[in-house]
């Protein structure tokens, strides 16, 4: 059935409508009506997807099949089946079959947006996959290894790692055959794939999951959400195990990583603890920054580390003479790093606030600059 002139016209301002419009059930019912139609337009198949009816399964059943024979969708445009409006696995699935699509560069401008977007999948399935996967022969642990493992598992807001749970490997341990999953994969088995493939993804999908682990919310729904997210660490973890030499590098360096910035963190807490003025607390910084007896690290010189803000640089020291602490409420630290080419790279380190929606907005400037210069 193809539509009159005017009809059309309907169907495409439909088709044209922003992602947040909610559609009347009379436009909801042309949708329908001419989804056939509408099949040769990409852009037309999240407007057909939320005119179903998911619990007529007879009707989910006419969508899933039409779905499979419509136009494929652009990559980015996918980004909307993984919103919580959509939740029938077979879409979600579908939504990560189009973002395979998406080389590495363009995935790391969602990421932050897709590792979110975990919130909405499955849980009681990440819950079993991850439980199959989880096998005495698998395990790089050891019992007493296994039994702290467990209990971060189940203990919601850690401020713990999987990867400093799960203990060390070695670059030289014996090789696993690579893991190689479904090309229909959800969308956690997807990230996982890919930031095992790639460094820089690897190291933003980390920190990014590690946030929400050690997200400290009481409600139970939280509590869940985190649990889901420790699982997702968890499978991380030991997909980079199996994933031979180069993927256990890779997560011998997110350990590096996770235990530099923990040391960071409980210098900085102690910085903030000492009494006195401004001056006073910045001639505390620096003098910790030169103390590794009292900090357990020599932050003014130590190997080279990928800067988990921007994986690119590899820093091995702090300018003690140049750290400082900004004038504000929570005195952020002003530290300035030495890299690995002799350069100096600058950061302001904040303990205390919740930064995501400053990554959010960030995130959303970087991906506008992308699209402009397209």
């Amino acid at each position: 059935m193809k539509p009159d002139a005017k009809t059309r016209d309907q169907l495409n301002a439909i088709v044209g409508f922003p992602p947040t419009k909610m559609l009347t059930s009379e436009e909801q019912d042309l949708v329908w009506k001419f989804r056939f139609y509408l099949s040769s337009q990409k852009k037309a198949l999240t407007k057909f997807l939320k005119c179903v009816n998911w619990k007529m399964p007879q009707e989910a059943k006419q969508a899933i099949e039409l779905m499979s024979r419509w136009s494929p969708m652009d990559a980015d445009d996918a980004l909307e089946l993984l919103s919580p409006a959509f939740t029938h696995p077979t879409v979600r699935k579908y939504a990560v079959s189009r973002l395979r699509q998406s080389d590495d560069e363009d995935l790391f401008l969602y990421l932050f947006q897709l590792v979110q977007a975990l919130r909405y999948e499955d849980f009681d399935k990440i819950k079993h996959d991850t439980d199959q996967i989880t096998t005495r022969r698998e395990s790089i642990c050891d019992t007493s290894d296994r039994d702290r493992t467990h209990t971060m598992l189940t203990r919601a807001g850690s401020h713990d790692s999987i990867i400093d749970a799960l203990g060390g490997v070695s670059p030289k341990q014996e090789e696993s055959p690579e893991i190689k999953l479904s090309k229909e994969s959800d969308l956690a088995s997807f990230l996982i794939e890919r930031a095992c493939d790639n460094s820089i993804l690897a190291n933003y999908f980390y920190w990014y999951v590690s946030v929400e682990c050690e997200n400290d919310e009481s409600t139970a729904k939280e509590q869940r959400v985190n649990e889901m997210y420790l699982c997702i660490m968890k499978r991380f973890s030991q997909a980079l195990v199996k994933g031979g030499q180069e993927c256990r590098l890779k997560r011998a360096t997110l350990a590096r990583q996770q235990m530099f910035i923990e040391r960071l963190v409980s210098m900085v807490k102690a910085v903030t603890r000492e009494s006195g003025n401004r001056k006073k607390k910045i001639e505390r910084l620096r003098a910790l920054l030169q103390d590794p007896e009292v900090t357990k690290i020599n932050f003014a010189s130590f190997d080279d580390l990928p800067l988990p803000l921007d994986p690119n640089v590899k820093v091995n020291g702090i300018c003690v003479e140049k750290a400082t602490l900004l004038k504000s409420a929570l005195m952020p630290c002003r530290l300035t790093f030495k890299t690995s080419t002799g350069s100096e790279y600058v950061t302001m380190f904040k303990h205390g606030d919740d930064l995501r929606q400053d990554q959010l907005i960030l995130q959303i400037i970087t991906l506008m600059d992308k699209v402009s210069d397209t």
